[in-house]
């Protein structure tokens, strides 16, 4: 339901990377919308470590099959990256080095 949770988690991980589904309210409220067939996954990535413990660039990379886009003539996997800097503590890095 929090996806701070796969963000800290990616942050933590030796491979820099964490993956679940997104869940919850909004997750509900996006998929009826869309009139979606499946689960919305998330995969978060690593791309960068700073030197400020527990800051990193992110990847997250949010995914869902059998969505229906206004004007679409079909339903299709529609997916949508976010990059951001992120701290376990919430906050973005004080510094980008």
């Amino acid at each position: 339901e929090d996806l701070r949770v796969l963000m800290v988690a990616a942050i933590d991980s030796p491979s820099g990377e964490a993956r679940g589904v997104f869940v919850g309210e909004m997750a509900r409220m996006i998929t009826d919308r869309f009139r979606a067939t499946s689960p919305i996954l998330v995969d978060v990535i690593t791309e960068r470590r700073y030197k400020q413990p527990g800051c990193s660039r992110l990847k997250m990379t949010l995914s869902q099959e059998g969505v229906n886009l206004p004007g679409g003539s079909a339903p299709r996997k529609q997916t949508f990256d976010i990059g951001l800097n992120y701290c376990r503590d919430g906050m973005p890095p004080k510094s980008l080095s």
